[in-house]
């Protein structure tokens, strides 16, 4: 039996979100949801959507993995020549999405990127499994290749190179800080009149928080 697209619908019934029950920090209350997503078990809490854009303003997006947020911003890794350092090289602007379906919220993040420090990049590449940190001497990410052979292949001359050694940090792969002016919580409610709170950064330094209609 073939079901419709337009058929599938889910009611959202969990919970609501009041100014009353939010943090005045966006950085505090996403630490809330964050640490909340943690404790229910979600597969991959860290887990967001990255959108980025062309001078011209042709979007592309893709998943990427949160490695760490404060109030400078929240923090992801990659290689600098990919298709998402090209474009953020040339237009330094992303948008984040969090979509968390189990708890029936999401959060979306808009802001200005930077590159990390070079001491941050470091330190995380260093944390990682030494098969991780090949792979990233191993892709040339984004680019056309004839096979996944040719990624076994240098992958395999990499292992030799660097048997029994320290495996630095390519200078083509390192981190990106997205640094927020806007964070927007939302909340699944029933009839589709779902809550969304906006945090509005203004030019004094201080958050105001806004609430949007669904």
């Amino acid at each position: 039996m073939n079901t419709s697209i337009a058929d599938l619908r889910k009611d959202y019934t969990l919970l609501g979100l009041s100014e009353s029950d939010v943090a005045a920090n966006p950085f505090q209350q996403f630490q809330k949801w964050f640490d909340q997503a943690i404790e229910a078990q979600l597969l991959e809490p860290n887990a967001m959507t990255l959108a980025t854009a062309t001078p011209e303003g042709r979007p592309s997006a893709r998943v990427v993995l949160l490695k760490g947020f404060d109030e400078r911003g929240f923090i992801f890794y990659t290689n600098y020549n990919s298709h998402k350092g090209q474009e953020l090289a040339q237009n330094p602007w992303a948008a984040l999405v969090f979509l968390w379906t189990d708890l029936e919220r999401q959060v979306r993040v808009e802001g200005r990127v930077e590159k990390v420090s070079d001491e941050e990049s470091d330190h995380y590449f260093h944390s990682r499994p030494p098969g991780s940190r090949l792979g990233a001497w191993t892709s040339d990410q984004s680019q056309v290749i004839s096979g996944r052979d040719v990624l076994e292949q240098r992958l395999e001359g990499l292992k030799q190179q660097y048997q029994d050694q320290e495996i630095p940090r390519p200078s083509h792969w390192g981190g990106y800080r997205v640094i927020p002016d806007l964070i927007e919580f939302w909340q699944g409610r029933p009839s589709r009149l779902h809550d969304r709170l906006q945090y509005r950064l203004c030019n004094d330094g201080n958050w105001q928080i806004e609430r949007l209609s669904p």
